[in-house]
């Protein structure tokens, strides 16, 4: 029993250690030669925004209208306080769940989608075939996917702020018939450090995403069931990811800029 017990803690442990470790490999082979991933990384890029930009921007602008737009406006409604709902849309928006949100769209559809292709490949020994040719397949598979995504989950965040912040617009309409109350404290209340520090967390969302599921797909056991097992495992712990990093990522950005934090 002991054994048994200590083996899932111990398993979780080496998993880790070894994303860390496809971590490492996978910067190297981004910024040593040869770049013999820049035609893949194109068109991974390509595929992702292809695959999730329609889903970011239903799931952004209808949040933003529900919980916090709606929710919001009409707390703020009832303290007779609703132009302040632009100032709630700076925390709510920019800094948490524009980027959560796209976060978890790029990892539900683009990370799934590589973890089953890497997964696929792997089964039908394509992977060992490029070893076999003397092709690194860091190089040849990772490099171009943990590029692509983490500059395509920082630009969709742009996009997603964009239709949050109209996703509060649409509630607006619903508890006044003004724009400019919502817009003057939306602007007083937005810095610098809030945009940076979102575009800065999302690209690393995408970096989490990109090792987790290469990993996952690389190291499927099992034949094609394996795959589907794989695919989920990626899914899950790439979710635990982005929330684990991003509560430690927003703790410390507060610290370092407490302006953020302050209402005017």
């Amino acid at each position: 029993m002991g054994r048994k017990a200590l083996r899932a803690p111990l398993g979780i442990l080496e998993q880790t250690a070894e994303m860390l470790l496809l971590t490492g490999k996978a910067i190297t082979a981004c910024v040593t030669p040869p770049f013999s991933w820049k035609d893949e990384f194109i068109q991974e890029a390509f595929l992702i925004v292809r695959r999730c930009l329609i889903p970011v921007i239903i799931s952004t602008t209808f949040f933003g209208l529900g919980a916090p737009g709606l929710q919001g406006g009409n707390i703020t409604y009832l303290f007779g306080t609703i132009d302040r709902l632009g100032a709630f849309f700076v925390m709510a928006s920019v800094r948490e769940f524009a980027p959560w949100i796209n976060g978890m769209v790029i990892a539900g559809v683009g990370g799934t989608a590589i973890a089953a292709d890497l997964g696929a490949r792997k089964v039908r020994e394509e992977l060992d075939a490029l070893a076999t040719l003397g092709l690194d397949p860091v190089r040849e598979i990772v490099a171009p996917r943990f590029l692509a995504l983490g500059l395509v989950t920082a630009l969709m965040n742009l996009i997603a702020i964009v239709f949050g912040v109209l996703g509060g617009y649409l509630a607006i309409l619903v508890f006044q018939d003004t724009l400019a109350g919502y817009l003057s404290t939306f602007t007083s209340n937005f810095t610098l450090p809030d945009l940076f520090g979102s575009v800065i967390k999302t690209t690393l969302f995408g970096f989490i995403i990109a090792i987790v599921c290469c990993y996952k797909g690389m190291n499927v056991k099992g034949g094609p069931e394996g795959v589907g097992r794989a695919v989920n495992q990626a899914v899950v712990i790439s979710f635990a990811g982005i929330w684990t990093f991003n509560f430690v990522f927003t703790t410390i950005m507060l610290a370092a800029f407490p302006e953020t934090g302050n209402l005017h």
